[in-house]
């Protein structure tokens, strides 16, 4: 008897990426459970059936990608396309955007309990970018030229990076940008490496995450700092860090380095020092000294 061979549409089924929204939190799972069409009762048992999921169709061959999905957004986008929250059709519709927009990552064989902090840290990064987006664009135009102002701070935070990296020493640099704004923290994170000839391997999309909260510092006017972690064969860690102030970076003493990457940006709590780290003033920078004029110059 000869096997059966799959159809077309069975074979296409199979070349088709999927996304799953993942209710991450407790929190956000109870509240799926007030709609009647959401047949999970148990958050343990729902993570536990979405990993078994994963791995199956990874045996497939499916490409599948986790997205966070979040019931406030859920609701809202339900209420503004007009469609019942109370189907899984509107679940999909709803995932299939976030597959589009949302931060997603995709399935790479991990369990579960491993790839949700990827998930949580590309979520928390993207709220971060819009959040520090926003406070630029409300920052107008100059009333005397009709320049951008949030897109002039921005040229400016990046060409701040830009002359930082190219004064450091060789090795892989590791650059946190926070910005104390009145709505929350905002909070960068951004890697490099260099070597004898220059940079040599950039992050260009965190590149412009950091930018953009430094930027937003410039525009308002909020506290915000940047440190720098070098680390190269055959040294301690050398940690250096600036006060964001005007447009510009000022240097931080050793102690003000120390006190700033020994408190967690978040919490505010005491982080204990790590051994063979030298925690260090940094050398001058040429043209990171905040001007006069500020970003918007005439």
């Amino acid at each position: 008897m000869e096997p059966v061979r799959p159809t077309l549409t069975e074979r296409l089924h199979r070349e088709i990426a999927g996304t799953i929204g993942l209710l991450v939190d407790e929190a956000d799972f109870a509240t799926m459970r007030r709609y009647r069409s959401f047949a999970f009762d148990d958050h343990p048992a729902y993570l536990r059936h979405t990993e078994a999921l994963l791995r199956d169709l990874d045996d497939q061959g499916r490409h599948t990608s986790l997205a966070l999905f979040d019931p406030e957004q859920y609701a809202a986008y339900c209420a503004r396309t007009g469609i019942d929250p109370d189907t899984r059709a509107s679940r999909t519709r709803f995932t299939a955007e976030l597959a589009a927009s949302g931060p997603a990552v995709p399935y790479d064989g991990r369990p579960l309990a491993e790839l949700l902090p990827d998930l949580l840290d590309q979520a928390a990064r993207r709220a971060t970018w819009e959040h520090a987006t926003h406070l630029l664009d409300r920052a107008g135009e100059c009333a005397s030229c009709g320049e951008d102002l949030g897109r002039a701070a921005f040229a400016r935070a990046f060409d701040l990076l830009r002359r930082i990296l190219r004064a450091a020493p060789p090795g892989a640099h590791h650059l946190v940008g926070s910005v104390t704004a009145p709505d929350g923290p905002l909070l960068g994170v951004f890697r490099a490496r260099s070597d004898a000839t220059g940079i040599t391997e950039v992050d260009d999309s965190a590149a412009v995450e950091l930018a953009t909260v430094l930027a937003a510092g410039i525009t308002t006017g909020d506290p915000g700092g940047l440190v720098m972690r070098t680390t190269a064969p055959g040294r301690h860690d050398r940690v250096q860090g600036w006060r964001l102030h005007g447009d510009g970076l000022v240097p931080l003493t050793a102690a003000e380095v120390f006190d700033a990457y020994c408190t967690d940006a978040l919490s505010g709590d005491i982080v204990a020092p790590e051994p063979d780290v030298d925690y260090c003033a940094p050398p001058g920078v040429e043209g990171i000294a905040p001007r006069p004029e500020g970003p918007h110059r005439h």
